[in-house]
Protein backbone atom coordinates (compact mmCIF):
# COMPACT_ATOMS: atom_id res chain seq x y z
CA UNK A 1 0.00 0.00 0.00
CA UNK A 2 1.39 3.41 -0.95
CA UNK A 3 1.68 6.12 1.64
CA UNK A 4 0.24 9.58 1.26
CA UNK A 5 2.66 11.81 -0.69
CA UNK A 6 2.72 14.22 2.25
CA UNK A 7 4.04 11.56 4.63
CA UNK A 8 7.40 12.68 5.95
CA UNK A 9 10.39 10.38 6.07
CA UNK A 10 11.30 11.14 9.67
CA UNK A 11 10.92 8.03 11.84
CA UNK A 12 8.26 7.56 14.42
CA UNK A 13 9.68 8.47 17.83
CA UNK A 14 10.57 5.45 19.93
CA UNK A 15 11.57 5.53 23.58
CA UNK A 16 11.81 3.26 26.61
CA UNK A 17 12.02 5.70 29.52
CA UNK A 18 8.83 7.57 28.76
CA UNK A 19 6.98 9.45 26.04
CA UNK A 20 5.06 12.72 26.10
CA UNK A 21 3.11 14.13 23.16
CA UNK A 22 1.49 17.54 23.63
CA UNK A 23 0.20 20.49 21.67
CA UNK A 24 3.08 22.64 22.92
CA UNK A 25 6.85 22.11 23.06
CA UNK A 26 7.33 23.60 26.53
CA UNK A 27 4.55 21.42 27.94
CA UNK A 28 5.95 18.27 26.33
CA UNK A 29 9.43 18.99 27.69
CA UNK A 30 8.09 19.77 31.17
CA UNK A 31 6.22 16.48 31.27
CA UNK A 32 9.32 14.65 30.08
CA UNK A 33 11.34 16.28 32.85
CA UNK A 34 9.06 14.68 35.44
CA UNK A 35 9.61 11.24 33.90
CA UNK A 36 13.38 11.77 33.90
CA UNK A 37 13.25 12.67 37.59
CA UNK A 38 11.57 9.37 38.42
CA UNK A 39 7.94 10.45 38.20
CA UNK A 40 5.22 8.53 36.44
CA UNK A 41 2.80 9.41 33.63
CA UNK A 42 0.38 11.09 36.03
CA UNK A 43 3.06 13.38 37.46
CA UNK A 44 4.12 14.22 33.91
CA UNK A 45 0.56 14.93 32.77
CA UNK A 46 -0.07 17.32 35.67
CA UNK A 47 3.16 19.20 35.04
CA UNK A 48 2.51 19.44 31.30
CA UNK A 49 -1.09 20.56 31.82
CA UNK A 50 -0.02 23.29 34.24
CA UNK A 51 2.49 24.59 31.69
CA UNK A 52 -0.19 24.59 29.00
CA UNK A 53 -2.30 26.83 31.25
CA UNK A 54 0.54 29.35 31.25
CA UNK A 55 1.87 29.27 27.70
CA UNK A 56 -1.37 28.71 25.73
CA UNK A 57 -3.89 30.92 27.57
CA UNK A 58 -5.91 31.28 24.37
CA UNK A 59 -6.40 27.51 24.33
CA UNK A 60 -6.95 26.64 28.00
CA UNK A 61 -6.53 27.94 31.51
CA UNK A 62 -6.69 27.36 35.24
CA UNK A 63 -10.37 28.31 35.15
CA UNK A 64 -11.24 25.75 32.48
CA UNK A 65 -11.71 21.99 32.40
CA UNK A 66 -9.59 18.89 31.80
CA UNK A 67 -11.33 15.57 31.02
CA UNK A 68 -8.95 12.60 31.01
CA UNK A 69 -8.86 8.91 30.26
CA UNK A 70 -6.13 6.92 31.98
CA UNK A 71 -4.79 3.40 32.25
CA UNK A 72 -3.56 2.70 35.75
CA UNK A 73 -0.96 -0.06 35.85
CA UNK A 74 -1.51 -0.36 39.61
CA UNK A 75 -5.07 -1.60 39.27
CA UNK A 76 -4.91 -2.58 35.56
CA UNK A 77 -8.01 -0.57 34.71
CA UNK A 78 -9.20 2.19 32.42
CA UNK A 79 -10.69 5.17 34.21
CA UNK A 80 -12.37 8.36 33.04
CA UNK A 81 -11.54 11.41 35.13
CA UNK A 82 -14.60 13.64 35.28
CA UNK A 83 -12.83 16.86 34.42
CA UNK A 84 -15.93 18.82 33.38
CA UNK A 85 -17.47 21.12 35.98
CA UNK A 86 -21.27 21.52 36.25
CA UNK A 87 -23.49 24.55 35.82
CA UNK A 88 -23.91 26.84 38.83
CA UNK A 89 -26.92 26.21 41.07
CA UNK A 90 -28.34 29.62 40.17
CA UNK A 91 -28.12 28.98 36.41
CA UNK A 92 -31.60 28.11 35.13
CA UNK A 93 -33.35 28.36 31.80
CA UNK A 94 -35.77 30.81 33.38
CA UNK A 95 -32.90 32.94 34.63
CA UNK A 96 -31.51 33.30 31.12
CA UNK A 97 -34.95 33.95 29.68
CA UNK A 98 -35.44 36.74 32.21
CA UNK A 99 -32.36 38.34 30.65
CA UNK A 100 -33.96 38.06 27.20
CA UNK A 101 -31.56 35.36 26.01
CA UNK A 102 -32.31 32.31 23.89
CA UNK A 103 -28.70 31.07 23.84
CA UNK A 104 -25.99 31.07 26.49
CA UNK A 105 -23.43 33.69 25.37
CA UNK A 106 -20.10 32.38 24.19
CA UNK A 107 -18.18 35.11 26.01
CA UNK A 108 -18.38 36.87 29.36
CA UNK A 109 -19.42 35.43 32.72
CA UNK A 110 -22.83 33.88 32.10
CA UNK A 111 -21.41 30.70 30.55
CA UNK A 112 -19.09 29.92 33.46
CA UNK A 113 -19.35 26.43 34.90
CA UNK A 114 -17.40 25.23 37.92
CA UNK A 115 -13.71 25.35 36.89
CA UNK A 116 -12.66 21.71 36.95
CA UNK A 117 -9.11 21.77 35.57
CA UNK A 118 -7.24 22.28 38.84
CA UNK A 119 -9.40 19.87 40.84
CA UNK A 120 -9.02 17.18 38.19
CA UNK A 121 -5.25 17.56 38.11
CA UNK A 122 -5.07 17.42 41.90
CA UNK A 123 -7.26 14.32 41.93
CA UNK A 124 -4.99 12.52 39.48
CA UNK A 125 -1.82 13.66 41.23
CA UNK A 126 -3.09 12.57 44.64
CA UNK A 127 -4.63 9.27 43.57
CA UNK A 128 -2.14 8.08 40.96
CA UNK A 129 0.93 10.33 41.04
CA UNK A 130 4.11 10.13 43.10
CA UNK A 131 5.63 13.61 43.12
CA UNK A 132 4.98 16.65 45.28
CA UNK A 133 2.77 19.56 44.31
CA UNK A 134 5.76 21.89 44.34
CA UNK A 135 7.71 19.63 41.97
CA UNK A 136 4.99 19.36 39.33
CA UNK A 137 4.06 23.06 39.39
CA UNK A 138 7.64 24.33 39.32
CA UNK A 139 7.91 24.50 35.49
CA UNK A 140 4.61 26.38 35.14
CA UNK A 141 5.60 28.89 37.80
CA UNK A 142 8.93 29.46 36.08
CA UNK A 143 7.34 30.26 32.72
CA UNK A 144 4.65 32.46 34.26
CA UNK A 145 7.17 34.42 36.37
CA UNK A 146 10.14 34.69 34.00
CA UNK A 147 8.34 34.56 30.67
CA UNK A 148 7.62 32.33 27.70
CA UNK A 149 7.78 32.85 23.92
CA UNK A 150 4.55 34.09 22.38
CA UNK A 151 3.07 31.72 19.83
CA UNK A 152 1.90 33.26 16.53
CA UNK A 153 -1.63 32.04 17.31
CA UNK A 154 -1.58 33.77 20.71
CA UNK A 155 -0.38 37.02 19.15
CA UNK A 156 -3.08 36.82 16.46
CA UNK A 157 -5.78 36.14 19.05
CA UNK A 158 -4.75 39.11 21.18
CA UNK A 159 -4.56 41.34 18.11
CA UNK A 160 -8.12 40.36 17.15
CA UNK A 161 -9.59 41.17 20.59
CA UNK A 162 -7.30 44.03 21.62
CA UNK A 163 -9.87 46.77 21.09
CA UNK A 164 -12.70 45.09 22.97
CA UNK A 165 -10.37 43.83 25.70
CA UNK A 166 -8.91 47.27 26.31
CA UNK A 167 -12.36 48.83 26.40
CA UNK A 168 -14.35 46.29 28.38
CA UNK A 169 -12.02 43.91 30.26
CA UNK A 170 -9.39 46.00 32.06
CA UNK A 171 -8.18 43.09 34.20
CA UNK A 172 -7.35 41.21 31.01
CA UNK A 173 -5.72 44.15 29.28
CA UNK A 174 -3.48 44.70 32.30
CA UNK A 175 -1.90 41.27 31.80
CA UNK A 176 -2.01 40.65 28.08
CA UNK A 177 -1.76 44.14 26.59
CA UNK A 178 0.38 46.03 29.11
CA UNK A 179 2.92 46.76 26.35
CA UNK A 180 0.56 46.46 23.39
CA UNK A 181 -0.11 43.33 21.39
CA UNK A 182 2.87 41.01 21.93
CA UNK A 183 4.66 40.00 18.74
CA UNK A 184 5.20 36.34 17.88
CA UNK A 185 8.34 35.11 19.56
CA UNK A 186 8.45 37.91 22.11
CA UNK A 187 8.63 37.23 25.86
CA UNK A 188 5.40 37.38 27.86
CA UNK A 189 4.86 36.89 31.57
CA UNK A 190 1.82 36.32 33.79
CA UNK A 191 3.08 37.11 37.26
CA UNK A 192 -0.44 37.16 38.71
CA UNK A 193 -0.89 33.53 37.69
CA UNK A 194 2.56 32.68 39.04
CA UNK A 195 1.55 34.23 42.37
CA UNK A 196 -1.64 32.15 42.40
CA UNK A 197 0.34 28.94 41.89
CA UNK A 198 2.86 29.96 44.57
CA UNK A 199 0.12 30.75 47.09
CA UNK A 200 -1.57 27.42 46.39
CA UNK A 201 1.71 25.66 47.15
CA UNK A 202 2.35 27.69 50.30
CA UNK A 203 -1.11 27.03 51.69
CA UNK A 204 -0.82 23.37 50.68
CA UNK A 205 2.45 22.93 52.53
CA UNK A 206 1.00 24.67 55.57
CA UNK A 207 -1.87 22.14 55.55
CA UNK A 208 0.30 19.11 56.34
CA UNK A 209 3.59 17.32 55.90
CA UNK A 210 2.52 14.42 53.71
CA UNK A 211 2.11 14.61 49.94
CA UNK A 212 -1.58 13.68 50.23
CA UNK A 213 -2.26 16.34 52.87
CA UNK A 214 -0.61 19.00 50.75
CA UNK A 215 -2.49 18.09 47.58
CA UNK A 216 -5.78 18.17 49.47
CA UNK A 217 -4.74 21.47 51.03
CA UNK A 218 -4.19 22.95 47.57
CA UNK A 219 -7.57 21.70 46.44
CA UNK A 220 -9.26 23.33 49.45
CA UNK A 221 -7.40 26.60 48.86
CA UNK A 222 -8.75 26.68 45.33
CA UNK A 223 -12.32 25.48 45.84
CA UNK A 224 -13.00 26.69 49.38
CA UNK A 225 -10.31 29.31 49.96
CA UNK A 226 -8.81 32.39 48.34
CA UNK A 227 -9.43 31.34 44.72
CA UNK A 228 -13.12 30.59 45.28
CA UNK A 229 -13.52 33.84 47.21
CA UNK A 230 -11.97 35.86 44.38
CA UNK A 231 -14.18 34.16 41.79
CA UNK A 232 -17.27 34.76 43.93
CA UNK A 233 -16.53 38.51 44.15
CA UNK A 234 -15.52 38.91 40.52
CA UNK A 235 -18.43 36.99 38.95
CA UNK A 236 -20.93 39.19 40.80
CA UNK A 237 -19.67 42.24 38.89
CA UNK A 238 -21.26 42.69 35.43
CA UNK A 239 -18.95 42.33 32.44
CA UNK A 240 -19.40 42.68 28.69
CA UNK A 241 -20.34 39.52 26.80
CA UNK A 242 -21.62 38.63 23.33
CA UNK A 243 -25.16 39.78 24.15
CA UNK A 244 -24.77 42.67 26.57
CA UNK A 245 -23.40 43.33 30.04
CA UNK A 246 -24.15 40.69 32.66
CA UNK A 247 -22.88 39.30 35.93
CA UNK A 248 -22.31 35.57 36.23
CA UNK A 249 -24.33 32.96 38.07
CA UNK A 250 -21.33 31.15 39.56
CA UNK A 251 -20.52 31.52 43.27
CA UNK A 252 -17.98 30.25 45.73
CA UNK A 253 -20.57 27.78 46.99
CA UNK A 254 -20.65 26.14 43.54
CA UNK A 255 -16.91 25.56 43.74
CA UNK A 256 -17.03 24.24 47.31
CA UNK A 257 -19.59 21.53 46.51
CA UNK A 258 -17.69 20.04 43.53
CA UNK A 259 -15.03 17.33 43.47
CA UNK A 260 -13.47 15.42 40.62
CA UNK A 261 -14.29 11.72 40.42
CA UNK A 262 -13.68 8.55 38.43
CA UNK A 263 -16.15 7.03 36.00
CA UNK A 264 -16.33 3.95 33.82
CA UNK A 265 -15.52 4.64 30.15
CA UNK A 266 -17.78 4.04 27.19
CA UNK A 267 -16.35 1.21 25.07
CA UNK A 268 -16.62 -0.33 21.62
CA UNK A 269 -14.67 -3.23 20.10
CA UNK A 270 -13.13 -2.69 16.67
CA UNK A 271 -11.04 -5.54 15.28
CA UNK A 272 -8.18 -6.22 17.69
CA UNK A 273 -8.91 -2.98 19.52
CA UNK A 274 -11.24 -1.85 22.25
CA UNK A 275 -11.61 1.94 22.20
CA UNK A 276 -12.55 3.86 25.36
CA UNK A 277 -14.14 7.30 25.60
CA UNK A 278 -15.98 9.44 28.15
CA UNK A 279 -19.65 9.02 28.85
CA UNK A 280 -22.30 10.97 26.91
CA UNK A 281 -21.67 14.14 28.95
CA UNK A 282 -18.91 14.45 26.37
CA UNK A 283 -19.15 13.86 22.64
CA UNK A 284 -16.68 10.94 22.81
CA UNK A 285 -19.30 8.25 22.16
CA UNK A 286 -19.71 9.62 18.61
CA UNK A 287 -16.22 8.24 17.93
CA UNK A 288 -17.47 4.86 19.11
CA UNK A 289 -20.68 5.09 17.10
CA UNK A 290 -18.68 5.87 13.98
CA UNK A 291 -16.46 2.83 14.60
CA UNK A 292 -19.53 0.63 15.08
CA UNK A 293 -20.95 1.84 11.77
CA UNK A 294 -17.67 1.54 9.86
CA UNK A 295 -17.00 -1.98 11.17
CA UNK A 296 -19.61 -3.27 8.73
CA UNK A 297 -17.77 -2.03 5.63
CA UNK A 298 -14.65 -3.22 3.81
CA UNK A 299 -12.49 -0.25 4.74
CA UNK A 300 -9.18 -1.89 3.83
CA UNK A 301 -10.41 -2.46 0.30
CA UNK A 302 -11.13 1.24 -0.24
CA UNK A 303 -7.70 2.83 0.22
CA UNK A 304 -6.69 5.21 2.99
CA UNK A 305 -7.17 8.45 1.03
CA UNK A 306 -9.76 7.31 -1.51
CA UNK A 307 -12.95 9.20 -2.29
CA UNK A 308 -14.88 6.04 -1.36
CA UNK A 309 -13.47 6.11 2.16
CA UNK A 310 -13.93 9.85 2.61
CA UNK A 311 -17.56 9.61 1.50
CA UNK A 312 -18.25 6.65 3.78
CA UNK A 313 -16.63 8.23 6.84
CA UNK A 314 -18.42 11.53 6.26
CA UNK A 315 -21.82 9.87 5.92
CA UNK A 316 -21.30 7.78 9.04
CA UNK A 317 -20.23 10.90 10.91
CA UNK A 318 -23.49 12.59 9.95
CA UNK A 319 -25.48 9.74 11.46
CA UNK A 320 -23.45 9.58 14.68
CA UNK A 321 -23.49 13.32 15.26
CA UNK A 322 -27.24 13.45 14.63
CA UNK A 323 -27.62 11.05 17.56
CA UNK A 324 -25.31 13.27 19.60
CA UNK A 325 -27.71 16.16 19.12
CA UNK A 326 -30.78 14.12 19.97
CA UNK A 327 -29.60 11.95 22.87
CA UNK A 328 -26.33 13.01 24.52
CA UNK A 329 -26.36 14.74 27.88
CA UNK A 330 -25.27 14.36 31.49
CA UNK A 331 -26.43 10.84 32.50
CA UNK A 332 -26.75 12.04 36.08
CA UNK A 333 -29.72 14.09 34.89
CA UNK A 334 -31.12 12.42 31.77
CA UNK A 335 -31.55 8.87 30.54
CA UNK A 336 -29.16 8.36 27.64
CA UNK A 337 -29.69 5.07 25.71
CA UNK A 338 -25.94 4.61 25.36
CA UNK A 339 -25.91 0.81 25.36
CA UNK A 340 -28.36 0.79 22.48
CA UNK A 341 -26.53 3.57 20.63
CA UNK A 342 -23.31 1.53 20.72
CA UNK A 343 -24.89 -1.84 19.94
CA UNK A 344 -24.25 -3.83 16.77
CA UNK A 345 -27.99 -4.15 16.16
CA UNK A 346 -28.42 -0.38 16.12
CA UNK A 347 -25.30 0.12 14.00
CA UNK A 348 -26.60 -2.40 11.47
CA UNK A 349 -29.93 -0.59 11.30
CA UNK A 350 -28.26 2.81 10.83
CA UNK A 351 -25.67 1.48 8.37
CA UNK A 352 -28.42 0.86 5.87
CA UNK A 353 -28.95 4.62 5.61
CA UNK A 354 -25.53 5.18 4.06
CA UNK A 355 -26.00 5.63 0.34
CA UNK A 356 -23.91 6.50 -2.69
CA UNK A 357 -24.94 10.15 -2.54
CA UNK A 358 -24.31 12.70 0.19
CA UNK A 359 -27.24 13.12 2.55
CA UNK A 360 -28.65 16.60 3.13
CA UNK A 361 -30.57 15.60 6.27
CA UNK A 362 -29.83 15.41 9.97
CA UNK A 363 -31.16 11.93 10.79
CA UNK A 364 -31.08 10.81 14.42
CA UNK A 365 -32.31 7.28 15.03
CA UNK A 366 -34.57 5.69 17.65
CA UNK A 367 -32.34 3.47 19.84
CA UNK A 368 -34.48 0.98 21.77
CA UNK A 369 -37.49 2.76 20.28
CA UNK A 370 -36.65 6.02 22.07
CA UNK A 371 -37.86 8.88 19.85
CA UNK A 372 -35.28 11.56 19.04
CA UNK A 373 -35.76 15.18 19.99
CA UNK A 374 -33.74 17.89 18.33
CA UNK A 375 -33.53 21.50 19.54
CA UNK A 376 -35.89 23.83 17.72
CA UNK A 377 -33.00 26.14 16.90
CA UNK A 378 -31.18 23.25 15.22
CA UNK A 379 -34.01 22.38 12.88
CA UNK A 380 -34.54 26.08 12.18
CA UNK A 381 -30.86 26.76 11.49
CA UNK A 382 -30.62 23.72 9.22
CA UNK A 383 -33.47 25.08 7.14
CA UNK A 384 -31.89 28.54 7.03
CA UNK A 385 -28.49 27.12 6.10
CA UNK A 386 -29.96 25.16 3.20
CA UNK A 387 -31.49 28.42 2.00
CA UNK A 388 -28.13 30.19 2.04
CA UNK A 389 -28.43 31.80 5.45
CA UNK A 390 -25.13 30.55 6.92
CA UNK A 391 -21.66 31.99 6.38
CA UNK A 392 -18.40 30.27 5.68
CA UNK A 393 -17.27 28.91 9.09
CA UNK A 394 -13.77 30.16 8.48
CA UNK A 395 -15.09 33.75 8.55
CA UNK A 396 -15.83 35.21 11.94
CA UNK A 397 -17.89 38.18 13.15
CA UNK A 398 -16.38 41.69 12.95
CA UNK A 399 -12.80 41.92 14.16
CA UNK A 400 -12.46 43.28 17.67
CA UNK A 401 -15.94 42.27 18.82
CA UNK A 402 -16.60 39.95 21.74
CA UNK A 403 -17.89 37.43 19.20
CA UNK A 404 -14.72 37.48 17.14
CA UNK A 405 -12.59 34.69 18.57
CA UNK A 406 -13.73 31.22 19.52
CA UNK A 407 -11.57 29.34 21.99
CA UNK A 408 -9.66 26.23 21.14
CA UNK A 409 -8.24 23.37 23.17
CA UNK A 410 -5.03 21.57 24.13
CA UNK A 411 -4.21 17.91 24.28
CA UNK A 412 -1.48 15.78 25.83
CA UNK A 413 -0.66 12.07 25.97
CA UNK A 414 1.84 10.34 28.23
CA UNK A 415 3.21 6.80 28.45
CA UNK A 416 5.70 5.82 31.14
CA UNK A 417 8.00 2.88 31.78
CA UNK A 418 5.71 1.63 34.55
CA UNK A 419 2.87 0.80 32.14
CA UNK A 420 0.61 3.83 32.72
CA UNK A 421 -1.12 5.78 29.97
CA UNK A 422 -2.75 9.23 30.13
CA UNK A 423 -4.90 11.02 27.56
CA UNK A 424 -5.96 14.52 28.66
CA UNK A 425 -7.76 17.35 26.85
CA UNK A 426 -7.42 20.61 28.82
CA UNK A 427 -9.56 23.44 27.52
CA UNK A 428 -11.68 26.43 28.47
CA UNK A 429 -10.81 29.52 30.44
CA UNK A 430 -9.76 31.21 27.18
CA UNK A 431 -8.39 34.74 27.50
CA UNK A 432 -10.49 35.87 24.52
CA UNK A 433 -13.80 34.62 25.92
CA UNK A 434 -13.89 35.84 29.53
CA UNK A 435 -12.18 38.58 31.57
CA UNK A 436 -9.29 37.73 33.87
CA UNK A 437 -10.44 37.23 37.46
CA UNK A 438 -8.92 40.08 39.40
CA UNK A 439 -5.84 39.06 41.35
CA UNK A 440 -5.70 35.48 39.99
CA UNK A 441 -4.27 35.84 36.48
CA UNK A 442 -6.70 33.48 34.77
CA UNK A 443 -10.19 33.53 33.24
CA UNK A 444 -13.33 31.56 33.92
CA UNK A 445 -14.63 29.17 31.28
CA UNK A 446 -17.64 29.58 29.01
CA UNK A 447 -18.50 25.90 28.55
CA UNK A 448 -22.09 26.64 29.56
CA UNK A 449 -22.67 27.84 25.99
CA UNK A 450 -23.09 24.15 25.11
CA UNK A 451 -26.35 23.95 27.06
CA UNK A 452 -29.64 24.57 25.29
CA UNK A 453 -32.11 27.03 26.79
CA UNK A 454 -35.01 24.87 25.69
CA UNK A 455 -36.80 22.52 28.09
CA UNK A 456 -36.96 18.78 27.54
CA UNK A 457 -33.72 18.17 25.64
CA UNK A 458 -30.95 15.81 26.66
CA UNK A 459 -28.55 18.75 26.92
CA UNK A 460 -30.95 21.36 28.32
CA UNK A 461 -29.51 23.60 31.04
CA UNK A 462 -30.16 22.57 34.64
CA UNK A 463 -28.46 23.63 37.89
CA UNK A 464 -25.59 21.28 38.78
CA UNK A 465 -25.67 19.57 35.38
CA UNK A 466 -22.61 19.08 33.18
CA UNK A 467 -22.74 20.59 29.68
CA UNK A 468 -22.39 18.15 26.81
CA UNK A 469 -18.80 19.08 26.07
CA UNK A 470 -16.81 18.52 22.88
CA UNK A 471 -13.67 17.50 24.78
CA UNK A 472 -12.76 13.95 23.84
CA UNK A 473 -9.59 12.25 25.09
CA UNK A 474 -9.22 8.68 23.82
CA UNK A 475 -7.57 5.45 24.91
CA UNK A 476 -7.46 2.10 23.13
CA UNK A 477 -6.60 -1.42 24.24
CA UNK A 478 -5.14 -3.92 21.79
CA UNK A 479 -5.64 -7.60 22.42
CA UNK A 480 -6.84 -6.64 25.89
CA UNK A 481 -3.73 -4.67 26.86
CA UNK A 482 -3.29 -0.88 27.11
CA UNK A 483 -1.97 0.30 23.77
CA UNK A 484 -2.80 3.84 22.63
CA UNK A 485 -3.61 7.25 24.11
CA UNK A 486 -4.68 9.90 21.61
CA UNK A 487 -6.60 13.12 21.02
CA UNK A 488 -6.67 16.58 19.47
CA UNK A 489 -8.01 20.10 19.92
CA UNK A 490 -10.79 21.05 17.54
CA UNK A 491 -14.27 21.31 19.08
CA UNK A 492 -16.79 19.37 17.00
CA UNK A 493 -13.96 18.08 14.81
CA UNK A 494 -12.13 16.25 17.61
CA UNK A 495 -13.89 12.93 17.01
CA UNK A 496 -13.43 13.26 13.27
CA UNK A 497 -9.74 14.15 12.99
CA UNK A 498 -8.71 11.52 15.54
CA UNK A 499 -10.91 8.95 13.82
CA UNK A 500 -8.95 9.39 10.60
CA UNK A 501 -5.63 8.91 12.37
CA UNK A 502 -6.95 5.87 14.24
CA UNK A 503 -8.30 4.23 11.07
CA UNK A 504 -5.04 4.73 9.21
CA UNK A 505 -3.17 3.09 12.05
CA UNK A 506 -5.63 0.33 12.98
CA UNK A 507 -6.91 -0.57 9.50
CA UNK A 508 -4.22 0.50 7.05
CA UNK A 509 -1.17 -0.23 9.18
CA UNK A 510 0.47 3.19 9.04
CA UNK A 511 2.65 4.11 12.00
CA UNK A 512 1.48 6.85 14.36
CA UNK A 513 3.31 9.69 12.64
CA UNK A 514 2.24 8.68 9.15
CA UNK A 515 -1.34 8.32 10.36
CA UNK A 516 -1.26 11.86 11.71
CA UNK A 517 0.56 13.37 8.72
CA UNK A 518 -1.87 12.08 6.09
CA UNK A 519 -4.45 14.44 4.54
CA UNK A 520 -7.31 15.36 6.85
CA UNK A 521 -10.95 16.22 6.39
CA UNK A 522 -14.14 16.75 8.40
CA UNK A 523 -17.85 17.34 8.01
CA UNK A 524 -19.55 20.53 9.19
CA UNK A 525 -22.96 18.96 8.67
CA UNK A 526 -23.80 18.83 12.37
CA UNK A 527 -24.81 21.91 14.40
CA UNK A 528 -21.92 23.61 16.13
CA UNK A 529 -21.64 23.09 19.86
CA UNK A 530 -20.54 26.72 20.25
CA UNK A 531 -22.46 29.98 20.30
CA UNK A 532 -24.18 30.93 18.00
CA UNK A 533 -24.69 27.25 17.05
CA UNK A 534 -24.29 27.50 13.27
CA UNK A 535 -24.97 24.59 10.96
CA UNK A 536 -23.62 23.93 7.45
CA UNK A 537 -25.54 20.95 6.03
CA UNK A 538 -23.53 18.69 3.75
CA UNK A 539 -20.39 20.80 3.98
CA UNK A 540 -17.20 18.75 3.75
CA UNK A 541 -13.88 20.48 4.45
CA UNK A 542 -10.84 18.70 3.01
CA UNK A 543 -7.16 19.48 2.82
CA UNK A 544 -6.26 20.08 -0.80
CA UNK A 545 -3.59 17.36 -0.72
CA UNK A 546 -6.34 14.77 -0.70
CA UNK A 547 -6.01 15.20 -4.45
CA UNK A 548 -7.98 16.74 -7.30
CA UNK A 549 -9.43 13.43 -8.47
CA UNK A 550 -10.78 12.49 -5.03
CA UNK A 551 -12.20 15.97 -4.48
CA UNK A 552 -13.93 15.92 -7.87
CA UNK A 553 -15.41 12.50 -7.09
CA UNK A 554 -16.76 13.77 -3.77
CA UNK A 555 -18.42 16.71 -5.48
CA UNK A 556 -20.05 14.36 -7.98
CA UNK A 557 -21.51 12.44 -5.03
CA UNK A 558 -23.18 15.64 -3.84
CA UNK A 559 -20.82 16.84 -1.12
CA UNK A 560 -20.38 20.58 -0.77
CA UNK A 561 -16.59 20.53 -0.66
CA UNK A 562 -14.43 23.32 0.71
CA UNK A 563 -10.73 22.98 0.03
CA UNK A 564 -8.70 23.98 3.07
CA UNK A 565 -5.09 25.06 2.95
CA UNK A 566 -2.56 22.23 3.30
CA UNK A 567 -1.65 21.22 6.83
CA UNK A 568 -4.49 23.11 8.54
CA UNK A 569 -7.00 20.53 9.80
CA UNK A 570 -6.19 19.02 13.17
CA UNK A 571 -3.49 18.86 15.86
CA UNK A 572 -3.60 15.15 16.67
CA UNK A 573 -1.09 13.56 19.02
CA UNK A 574 -0.72 9.98 20.25
CA UNK A 575 1.48 7.69 22.31
CA UNK A 576 1.49 3.90 22.26
CA UNK A 577 2.92 0.90 24.09
CA UNK A 578 3.54 -1.95 21.71
CA UNK A 579 3.53 -5.67 22.37
CA UNK A 580 7.30 -5.47 21.79
CA UNK A 581 7.59 -3.24 24.86
CA UNK A 582 8.57 -0.13 22.92
CA UNK A 583 6.95 3.23 23.63
CA UNK A 584 6.13 5.23 20.51
CA UNK A 585 4.65 8.65 19.84
CA UNK A 586 3.59 10.99 17.07
CA UNK A 587 2.56 14.64 16.98
CA UNK A 588 0.93 16.80 14.37
CA UNK A 589 3.18 19.23 12.43
CA UNK A 590 0.14 21.37 11.62
CA UNK A 591 0.45 24.83 13.22
CA UNK A 592 4.02 23.93 14.29
CA UNK A 593 3.02 23.71 17.95
CA UNK A 594 2.64 20.01 18.79
CA UNK A 595 5.64 17.90 19.75
CA UNK A 596 6.41 14.35 20.83
CA UNK A 597 9.44 13.78 23.04
CA UNK A 598 10.90 10.67 24.59
CA UNK A 599 13.97 9.29 26.30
Amino acid sequence: MSLSPRFTTRPELVGGFGMVAATNWLAAQSGMAMLERGGNAFDAAVAAAAVLEVVEPHQNGLGGEAPMIIWSAADESVHVVDGQGPAPLAATIGGFQDLGLTLVPGTGLLGACVPAAFGSLMFVLGRFGTMSLRDVLEPAIGYAERGFPVLPSLSATLDAVAVSMSTDWPTSAAIWLSHGVPAPGSRLTNRALAATFVRLIEEAEAAGVTREQQIEGARRSYYEGFVAEAIDRFAARPARDADGVHAGFITGHDLARWRASLEEPSRVAFGDFEVCKTGPWGQGPVFLQQLALLAGFDLAGMGADSADLVHLVAECAKLAFADREAFYGDPRFVEVPLEALLSEAYASERRALVGQEASLDLRPGSPDGKPPKLPALVTQSLTEARNGGAVDPRLGPPEGSHRAMRGDTCHLDVADRFGNLVSATPSGGWLQSSPVVEGLGFCLGTRGQMFWLEEGLASSLAPGKRPRTTLSPGLALRDGRPYLAFGTPGGDQQDQWTLLAFLRHAVFGLDLQASIDSPSWHSNHMPSSFHPREAYPNQLVVEAELGADAIASLRRRGHSVIEAEPWTLGRVSAVSRGADGFLRAGADPRAMQAYAVGR
